[in-house]
């Protein structure tokens, strides 16, 4: 199973107002940082989300890693922080020209 190591800095904007006191990671920011990574590495669009589970939350500074898995359209992956899973989710995936001809004549 491939793994990309996932870094974001310990200064991030969003952990001083997510939450006070005690900052976490947003559920929305990891599956952000997990498509660009996902997409990068296999040349695939998301096109969306089959499942996401949230299994702990990520604190500043945490080093975590995106190991993923592909199986057809679906992309399965866990993101963890040495053997501790934060999360367990899959996208769904389309081929980048399968992806650019139905989003051609589309209203943006």
């Amino acid at each position: 199973m491939p793994c990309i190591p996932l870094r974001i800095a310990a200064c991030h904007p969003t952990f001083p107002g997510h939450f006070p006191g005690r900052p976490i990671l947003p559920g929305v920011l990891l599956l952000d940082c997990a498509v660009l990574q996902v997409e990068s590495a296999t040349g695939r669009v998301v096109t969306g989300l089959a499942s996401a589970k949230f299994l702990s939350p990520a604190v500043p500074g945490e080093a975590l890693v995106l190991d993923y898995e592909v199986d057809g359209a679906i992309v399965r992956f866990d993101l963890r922080c040495d053997d501790a899973r934060w999360l367990r989710a899959a996208f769904i995936m389309a081929r980048r020209r399968q992806h650019e001809r139905s989003q051609k004549g589309r209203l943006q």
